[in-house]
Order: structure tokens, then sequence, then C-alpha cells
């Protein structure tokens, strides 16, 4: 128990890392587990595992989130871009042409961290019988995730954000799960018998402090789409999710101690049912395991295909990976540019 609540979810671990953790499984990253991963690092090389963050493109996989949009700063009527600095009036005779840019786009757009302050939970947590909106570890909506100025429109996370993420060191052992080698590129939503198969069929054991890789192919049709997604490429999704209403799989993700689940596809498990006449529950899952109860990041759209062949082509599993939000204090995901190095 601690001033924020007196019960926790079944099957959390609020409060086992300390009253105050914002970090979840994250605190399984230690330098050890950093020393170990870095031991699986053979040929030195590297593979980019984001999307360029202008895709998937367009608004198809969620009309709330448009893709980046870019301007100069700026600078008189030209704008920051291609301009001679200093001015020519002010000094007669300078060589340097300067640009500057700036750009706005939605955090969760292409390849990202959600952070835990992205999916809460109505639980009750003071045992009143009142349920309250809450994040990992009791955070509050309200006090430590703040609702949007109604003036402004601005909104922040004072606890749980990219930046608690970021200070992290966010590196280990990256796991690669290959899901499209073993079902294809077509729609299939898979559970704890299809994920053992294959952690059996290609000699992988998941151990605690792991970051999960799982590489369903969706992003090959990002790729190849160049921008120009189809609906029914999304809704469902053309390829390979798990079904985070698989209490099996769910048990299993929980009891392997792993510190991130990542996929190339939109949002890992498929979405869910709707609640039937007078039932509760999460419409996603697997979300609130993770994120709410947990404390395990989820990494969503990256792009795993040519590390993921590249392995599998060489009869490897483990890879060094380092994948560091942005440090942005109060954004509740991240952009990020992680890196295989194998």
């Amino acid at each position: 128990m601690t001033s924020r609540w007196k019960q926790r979810p079944e099957g959390s671990n609020w409060g086992d890392f300390g009253d105050d953790d914002e970090l979840g499984r994250l605190n399984f990253l230690t330098p050890n587990a950093r020393k170990r991963a870095a031991g699986y690092v053979k040929e030195g090389l590297t593979f980019c595992l984001s999307l360029p963050l202008n895709l998937p493109g367009g608004t198809v996989v969620d009309p709330r989130r448009s893709p980046p949009r870019m301007v100069a700063l700026p600078r008189n009527r030209q704008g920051a871009l291609n301009y001679n600095y200093p001015l020519a009036e002010e000094k007669v005779g300078a060589t340097d042409i300067i640009s500057d840019d700036a750009v706005t786009l939605a955090t969760q757009y292409s390849t990202h961290w959600d952070t835990f302050a992205h999916v809460g939970q109505s639980f009750d947590a003071d045992g009143d019988g009142v349920a309250e909106p809450l994040y990992y570890n009791g955070w509050r909506a309200g006090t430590d995730v703040i609702a949007p100025d109604p003036a402004t429109g601005s909104a922040h996370t004072s606890r749980l954000g990219a930046d608690t993420m970021a200070r992290v060191g966010l590196q280990g052992r990256g796991v690669m799960v290959d899901l499209c080698h073993h079902f294809g590129h077509g729609r299939r939503v898979v559970g704890y018998d299809d994920i053992m198969r294959i952690l059996d069929a290609d000699d992988i054991e998941v151990e605690p402090g792991d970051l999960v890789c799982l590489y369903s192919g969706f992003g090959d049709l990002v790729v190849s789409s160049a921008g120009n997604l189809c609906p029914s490429d999304v809704d469902p999704a053309r390829c390979v999710e798990l079904d985070g209403r698989d209490q099996r799989l769910l048990k299993w993700i929980d009891g392997t101690g792993l510190t991130a689940l990542i996929s190339d596809n939109i949002g890992i498990e498929a979405p869910s049912e709707r609640a039937a006449d007078g039932e509760k529950h999460a419409s996603w899952p697997l979300h609130e395991l993770c994120l709410f109860k947990i404390g395990i990041a989820l990494g969503e759209l990256w792009y795993l295909s040519e590390c993921a062949m590249w392995m599998r082509q060489r009869q490897r599993r483990y890879f060094l990976l380092t994948a560091a939000p942005l440090c942005l204090p109060g954004a509740v995901g991240s952009p990020v540019t992680p890196i295989a190095t194998v």
C-alpha cells in the first residue's frame, strides 16, 4: 500500500520496485544485462530498426495521427533554408549557407515507444467501491497525467513520460521472433501454443530483461506501399498479431520477465471483440497487462525485416538492441530510431 493506493490490480507488480517507481520491468536493464547483451555482438554490423518517420503515410492507420509536417524556421521572407548567414546586409562577403527547420509530428505516428502513460484503466485503488482513472503503479489521471488545457490544448504527464524511459539508457538483449517465417504475410492471430512452437523450432529462450521483437511482416507492406496503405491492409491488419485474450499467453509474457514487447505491426495485439452487455473489460488486454499492470514497454511499427532475414540466414536469435526514446519531458509516446548491433 502507498499513499496513492490501498489495493492494486490482480496480477500487477505495483509497489514491487518501490512506491514511486515509474520504470516497471525497465528496472531489469541493469549494467550486467547490458554487458551480457554486448556479448552477442560478433560482426559489429548494425541495422536501423526504424521506418522513415513519414510512413505509414496518410491517416489510414489512425485518423487522429497525421504524417509529420516539416517547415523552415521563419527568417525574413525566404525562411531559414539555404540562407546566407549573416545576412548580406549585415556583413558583406559572408559565405555561410544555413538551414533550420521545425517539425510537427504525432509521437506515435511511425516507429515509436508507448510509455506507461499511454494506456491506463479505471480501477478502484482506494477500496471505496468507486473506480478511478489510473496508470501504472497507481499514478493518477488529472494529477500525474494532466488533461488538455481547454484554452491551449496543451497536455503533458509529470510521471511515466518518455524522458523517464530515456534516462534508463534503454539498451539490452534483443530477441528476434520470426512470426512471418512461420506464418507468412497473411492475416493470423496467434496465441500461446503458436508462440511456444516457434520458440521450440527456432531454439529461442526468453529471459528476464529481454527486449522481444516480433517480426510479423507488416513493415514490409508499409515500405512497399510507399505511403499508400489501403484500408483493407489495416482493418483487420494483414499480418500476424498476438491474441491478447489468450490468458496463457499473457501469463507467459509475465512469467518470462521480459522488459519490452516490440513489433513491426500496428498494435502488437489484435483488436478485441466488444464487451457483452453488462460486462467490463479492457479493449486491449495485452496493453492492460504490459502498460498498466506490470510495466513492460511496448514498441510498435518498427522495421524488423532486414535484421530478421539476416539473422535467420545465419541462425542467430539474439543481438544488442539500443533504443532510447526522445528525452522529451511530458510526452506519453516517443519516436525512436532503434539500432540492432550483431
